[in-house]
């Protein structure tokens, strides 16, 4: 006999399990903290996605692709930025295995250790702002509107499935400016799109702010967010949207010229919502 969802009430975290497994949504895969997700669950993320895409498009952005790994020395450039990601981050150390001489399986190969360590990106800020040293050299290059579709991984101690998990699907958006002014719009004109997209889209009423100075995504300097509420009453923070200030053009060496003919340094935003 199937087993009965019990009520929100009764048990929110059981009532939400079983409702993404009644539904076939998706389930736990063998990797701790990851999931699978099935093809009505991926039907229903690819229609948020053509959406929020198409609101990308709308506002001037062209989508990219950036690699998934990122030397841990980029990382190391802003200093914020590392310290708020060193303790989610997971490291690639080794390029190669072999087979154990006692025949027990397979093990790291100890003499293939790379010469750096690359880290799975937990947000993509570092590899992206290399790229852009080589691709913005003029104000006649700006703004420069790039969002990329990718996964992430944040290695996560306590997981739920499509709230809270190791590797998730999202989109990360990362823009270059001639002026503080136009980045500051950027933030808020793409929290505007969030927040529409929560609430036209997803029926999902949403409250519009900005983040605390403890709470700001490391680098930035404004935060932007919108925020959910769940029905255990807890709050969701549902998108996030950036002012990186001068930081990360600084740190990776991003500089232009502008149109009284002097090298300054680009002005940057990022921002991030996981269609979950």
């Amino acid at each position: 006999m199937a087993k009965a969802i019990p009520s929100r009430s009764e048990n929110y975290s059981e009532w939400y399990n079983e409702l993404i497994k009644k539904a076939d949504l998706a389930e736990n895969s063998a990797v701790r903290g990851c999931m699978v997700i099935k093809p009505y669950g991926f039907s229903i993320w690819e229609k948020m996605q053509r959406a929020l895409d198409d609101m990308f498009k709308e506002t001037g952005h062209s989508n990219a692709y950036f690699p998934l790994f990122i030397p841990k020395s980029f990382l190391s450039k802003e200093a914020s930025h590392v310290e708020g990601f060193a303790k989610e981050c997971a490291v690639v150390t080794h390029y190669r295995l072999k087979n154990a001489e006692d025949g027990s399986g397979v093990i790291v190969d100890p003499e293939a250790k790379l010469e750096e360590e690359l880290i799975v990106r937990p947000t993509s800020e570092t590899v992206i702002w290399s790229s852009y040293k080589n691709w913005i050299q003029s104000y006649r290059d700006l703004p420069l509107l790039i969002n990329q579709w990718a996964n992430v991984v944040r290695w996560e101690m306590r997981t739920r499935i499509f709230l809270r998990t190791t590797e998730f699907l999202w989109q990360e958006g990362h823009t270059a400016h001639a002026t503080s002014d136009e980045a500051k719009a950027e933030t808020q004109q793409m929290l505007d799109v969030y927040a529409t997209f929560a609430e036209e889209w997803m029926a999902l009423p949403v409250v519009k702010g900005a983040k605390t100075a403890n709470e700001r995504f490391a680098g930035a300097e404004d935060t932007l967010c919108i925020e959910a509420m769940m029905q255990d009453g807890k709050a969701l923070q549902a998108g996030t949207s950036h002012f990186l200030g001068q930081n990360f053009a600084k740190a990776f060496d991003v500089q232009f010229l502008n149109k009284q003919n002097q090298l300054d340094y680009v002005w940057g935003t990022s921002w991030g919502f996981q269609p979950g």
